[in-house]
């Protein structure tokens, strides 16, 4: 007695076997819907790896506690870069409302001069930098205000600065205003975004010690 054959099963949507094209294309379509699937899921699956390294990266930098340190103890630096400089450098006597963010020794582009920058913020919440230098040209001078042309002469104290007024000048950033003097082989720079008033505040700190090295 031969085996009984395999009845075709009954597809209920269809009331009747499945013709061998249509199998073909039920399993086609099972087949995309799968491939859609997995797709989907390795996408998700990237994403949560690439928040978790973000999560890691943050979680791993270390970050300074609290505010910003705006009260960089200049007077002790200029001490140091006195020394290295073999010069006496000079050091404003400002109010405890300026704040120096930044006071170092910085070299040139081309190596060639050496100067003492102090970087303040003032009690208008402006910028004013202060830079010294010693047997300073013309190019340097020049570079630290990024080639803007002298506009002026004003007396402050009894000392003559030149002036550079760049506020009309669209995109003169930090180099809004300048202030310029020499005292034998000393010059000074000082340039920002502050007021008159806050820039000959400054420059009158340092008028008497100045002088005296002249």
């Amino acid at each position: 007695m031969s085996p009984r054959q395999k009845q075709p099963k009954i597809v209920a949507e269809l009331g009747r076997p499945e013709t061998a094209a249509e199998t073909a294309a039920r399993k086609a379509e099972n087949s995309r819907l799968y491939r859609s699937r997995k797709t989907i899921n390795n996408l998700v699956y990237s994403l949560l790896v690439c928040v978790g390294l973000v999560l890691v990266i943050y979680f791993m930098v270390p970050r300074a506690e609290g505010e910003p340190n705006w009260q960089i103890d200049y007077v002790a630096q200029s001490e140091v870069a006195s020394e290295s400089l073999g010069e006496d450098l000079l050091v404003p006597a400002m109010p405890g409302e300026w704040k120096a963010n930044a006071a170092e020794l910085r070299n040139s582009s081309n190596g060639q001069v050496t100067s003492w920058y102090i970087g303040f913020i003032t009690p208008a919440d402006k910028f004013i930098a202060f830079n010294e230098a010693f047997d300073a040209n013309a190019t340097w001078i020049s570079n630290t205000l990024n080639d803007y042309p002298a506009t002026g002469e004003v007396t402050i104290d009894g000392q003559v600065w030149t002036v550079y007024d760049n506020r009309s000048m669209e995109g003169a950033g930090n180099v809004e205003y300048a202030l310029v003097t020499t005292s034998g082989n000393r010059t000074v720079v000082l340039f920002g975004t502050a007021d008159d008033a806050e820039f000959a505040q400054l420059a009158t700190s340092i008028t008497a010690d100045l002088r005296s090295t002249e």
